[in-house]
């Protein structure tokens, strides 16, 4: 059932996965071709928002500090889940991979690539994490004024 909460959540964590994606960006090389990952990142986010931070809101500040950063894990998992098996089918399709089990296995060592990226980066988890604690936390606060 929609809620304000749920929908204050969803907008949020488009526009905190859209600053992170833009974040992790400006720390890639000029030549990467991004195409539609911002976009891709703020589904992701709206859709985790919408499922985590506006479902569990209302709840008290501490617990939207828990599914806050539950809710930036959820959206980092999942981002890392889709471009690898993206990328994975790239490569299945230039038939680099010798068979289905590789291609899973490639999938897996991509995302942990992505990950480390991502680590390095200094700026984009913490955009992350501490919008997640910020969209669960005005979320909350939605919760209890609009409920």
């Amino acid at each position: 059932m929609p809620t304000a909460a749920k929908l204050a959540a969803a907008f949020l964590m488009a526009l905190v996965a859209a600053a992170t994606a833009e974040a992790f960006k400006a720390g890639m090389p000029a030549e990467t071709v991004f195409g539609h990952f911002t976009a891709v990142c703020a589904a992701i986010g709206a859709f985790w928002g919408w499922r985590i931070a506006g479902a569990r809101a209302g709840r008290g500040w501490q617990a939207a500090l828990a599914y806050g950063l539950q809710t930036a894990v959820a959206v980092l998992f999942w981002a890392l889940v889709l471009f690898s098996l993206r990328e994975m089918m790239l490569r299945a399709l230039e038939r680099r991979y010798r068979g289905p089990v590789d291609a899973v296995l490639g999938m897996f060592e991509l995302g942990a690539e992505y990950l480390v990226v991502f680590a390095q980066n200094v700026t984009a988890p913490a955009i992350l994490a501490a919008g997640g604690v910020a969209v669960a936390l005005i979320a909350s606060a939605v919760a209890r004024r609009w409920s």
